[in-house]
Order: C-alpha cells, then structure tokens, then sequence
C-alpha cells in the first residue's frame, strides 16, 4: 500500500486516533507510557502524532499496556468508530 494514498492516510490517522484514545483509557501520560516500554517520551510523541510508523512488535506492547486486544487498533477497511 502507498503511504501517500488518501485511503492509508485516513486509516493510519485513525491508528492513531485510537493510540491516544486506548493510552488515556488506561489512566497513563506519554512518560508513564515511554517509562513502562523503556522508550523515550519522544518515541511516544511520534508514534502518536503519526511521524513514526509501529511496527507489529511495538503495537503489540502497546495493547498489552493499554489493555486492549489487537483488533481494537485494527482501521483499515474500517470506519472510523465513536466510542471505540
């Protein structure tokens, strides 16, 4: 897939819509986030704002820290979701 098609644009805006959203759900900051996964706060920043792409591994710590299954980040051919 082309990152510079509207499709994948729209759909990785809602990744990351959903990182945030599943990160606030579980009561943590960016640095508590960054602290548990030994990342830096920048790493997060990036992640979340879509200037760093996750891969699998990270997705995964991810949901495992935020409890979530791996569905619930999964957007593509999705719609965005309110309330996710």
């Amino acid at each position: 897939m082309n990152p510079r098609d509207h499709a994948y644009q729209r759909a990785y805006k809602e990744f990351t819509r959903r990182l945030v959203e599943a990160r606030k759900s579980a009561g943590l900051t960016q640095m508590q986030v960054a602290g548990r996964l030994g990342k830096t706060h920048t790493f997060v920043s990036k992640c979340e704002l879509g200037e760093r792409r996750v891969d699998f591994v990270e997705l995964q710590q991810f949901a495992h820290l935020y409890g979530k299954e791996l569905d619930f980040f999964i957007t593509l051919g999705v719609r965005p979701s309110k309330g996710s």
